[in-house]
């Protein structure tokens, strides 16, 4: 029904008279009944100084009000970029004023008074490691329009482009005078976080990333709405870097891993194996890759060359080439400029057998991590047992953890790598069925999730005869990342074709884990309640002792169900 502009039904009469022909432009659509903004956000000049008056007279007419303008001007002259405002159709109607501090300096008991000088700003340090927030506001008709939040944003932008540890701030509280009768300002603070009570400054800080440091008494004396208490608050920039970044070498956001998912086929000998090593590391580092993986036992056709009857004391022999396989991967590693995770290798170390993979660097560097957890088959097969170090890998692409096949199941040890910063977890498994196979896929999708990191896994296809209880393969090699906007939306960066040779050539943004743990749409790391449970490391040198008691004597001494052919 037709509504005339008094809000009244009409007919003919409620029309605007038009020219013929020309359509009829509904009022509530006419340009000047649309409110129009034109916003700008810059950094403040001096002639800026009577609007932003205004506006904290009007934010604090019940405080002291707005800042005398030698007050101003010292700030300005002091650290002008860090002095940022919004206008809108070229008026001051918000603004956010800072200093840097070397925060040390202050401590957590400071006062306002004290951290800014007593208004002079002596106290800014251009080479110190804190961005103080000296002041938001936001004239009180423009509240609506959240400019508040685009402060702060521009403030994190800032404090990131400067290099600056942190942002910290001492927030008002001025919701409490209505509660102080009844409960601690500790109480209040606890009750608004958990949304219990909402507080027109707190809440808002809260929701802008910025955690309570702890509360400060006397922060601002004439402050009578928060009782002169008031929370330090503190926002911390993921990618400040301590050290000043070098003209080259410096470590990469962007990564580029390679992938190999191997064939299992028959050798005729070592340096027949060295070739299609070679090959694959030639071919992954033609594209600029930083590191490359290789399977769990990606060298069991060297398993057929032994000419053991049983599968136990097959490994113990193939066990002797692991030693010039890793001796090879490290000149690999040098000669074609990439890091190589070699997979795992059966070691045989003081008359006991270990599974180890050895990360080789491309410096000439090596380092190792041993399988922890051993599968029932490994020690009732082979008398295999599991090893009793974790380590955090430090490489020039970031820091990186590497989980052995069943390793991956354990959600403890990737939980643990992450708390020392991985960002990259290598899984080299070997798997000889896809239900096998999925096990070790759903969990290390699930430890991308969990530990906010990427994930590579790879394994070997195909058969391999003669091989005692490695003869069939399965395999599809794949790289997960997070679950959240900023990356694939099924979490798959990269996957291969099922049990097909073949290499795999992921980019990864390490940035995009910086994002997520501050912004993401849940934060798993963050969000843990480590107020109830931790996850701990308790070495134990023995922790397959069970496993091998059921199962070593017996295996060392019976031979294999199927007799090994004579190598040819």
């Amino acid at each position: 029904m037709a509504t005339s502009s008094n809000g009244k039904a009409g007919g003919a009469h409620g029309k605007k008279n038009t020219l013929p022909g020309m359509p009829q432009t509904p009022e509530l659509l006419t340009p000047t009944a649309i409110p129009a903004h034109k916003l700008v956000l810059r950094t403040l000049k001096r002639v800026d100084f009577k609007a932003v008056k205004e506006i904290m007279d009007k934010v604090y007419s019940n405080m002291e009000g707005a800042w005398a303008q030698d007050e101003y001007n010292a700030l300005l002259k002091k650290f002008p970029e860090g002095q940022i405002c919004i206008e809108d159709n070229g008026q001051v109607v918000a603004a956010a004023l800072a200093i840097i501090v070397q925060y040390s300096d202050f401590g957590d008991r400071h006062t306002y008074s004290k951290i800014t000088g007593g208004g002079k700003f002596n106290t800014h340090n251009p080479d110190g490691d804190t961005l103080y927030g000296v002041d938001v506001f936001v004239d009180p008709e423009y509240r609506s329009l959240r400019l508040g939040r685009r402060l702060y944003d521009a403030r994190k932008e800032l404090c990131e482009n400067l290099n600056l540890r942190a942002m910290v701030a001492g927030g008002r509280i001025p919701g409490y005078a209505a509660y102080a009768n009844e409960m601690t300002p500790a109480k209040y603070v606890e009750m608004v976080r958990n949304k219990e009570l909402t507080d027109p400054i707190l809440t808002f800080q809260l929701s802008n990333d910025f955690y309570v440091r702890k509360l400060i008494r006397g922060y601002l004396p004439y402050d009578s709405e928060s009782k002169a208490y008031a929370t330090l608050l503190e926002w911390i920039n993921v990618y400040y870097d301590e050290e000043t970044d070098k003209l080259i070498g410096n470590q990469k956001s962007n990564v580029r891993i390679g992938i190999v998912q191997w064939q299992m086929r028959a050798t005729k000998n070592l340096e027949d194996f060295f070739q299609q090593m070679e090959f694959f590391v030639d071919t992954v580092s033609g594209y600029k890759a930083d590191c490359v993986l290789f399977p769990e036992f990606f060298n069991a056709p060297m398993m057929a060359l032994t000419n053991e009857e049983s599968a136990s004391v097959a490994i113990r022999s193939m066990a002797a080439f692991t030693e010039p396989i890793k001796t090879k991967m490290m000149e690999l590693a040098v000669s074609y400029n990439i890091n190589v995770i070699a997979g795992s290798m059966p070691l045989y170390d003081d008359g006991k057998l270990y599974n180890v993979s050895y990360l080789c660097r491309r410096d000439g560097t090596v380092d190792e991590q041993y399988k922890l957890h051993v599968t029932p088959d490994e020690a009732s097969y082979w008398g295999m047992r599991g090893g009793d170090k974790l380590r955090c890998f430090d490489t020039d692409f970031g820091k990186i953890g590497i989980l052995i096949c069943y390793d991956v199941e354990f959600p403890e040890l990737s939980r643990m790598l992450s708390d020392e910063g991985m960002k990259i977890l290598f899984v080299p498994f070997w798997t000889d069925t896809k239900n096998s196979y999925q096990r070790v896929r759903l969990c290390a999708q699930a430890r991308a999730i969990e530990n906010e990191c990427y994930v590579a896994i790879t394994g070997s296809v195909g058969n391999l005869p003669r091989v005692e209880n490695m003869d069939i393969q399965y395999s599809q090699s794949a790289v997960f990342s997070p679950s959240d906007f900023a990356f694939p939306h099924d979490a798959i960066v990269a996957e291969a074709t099922p049990n097909t040779e073949m290499t795999l050539i992921a980019d990864l943004d390490l940035d995009l884990l910086k994002d997520l743990n501050t912004s993401g749409a849940v934060r798993n790391l963050r969000d843990r309640r480590k107020d109830l449970y931790s996850v701990s490391w308790v070495k134990k040198t023995e922790r397959d002792d069970e496993l091998l008691a059921q199962g070593e004597e017996r295996v060392i001494k019976t031979p294999s169900r199927r007799k090994a052919l004579p190598a040819s």
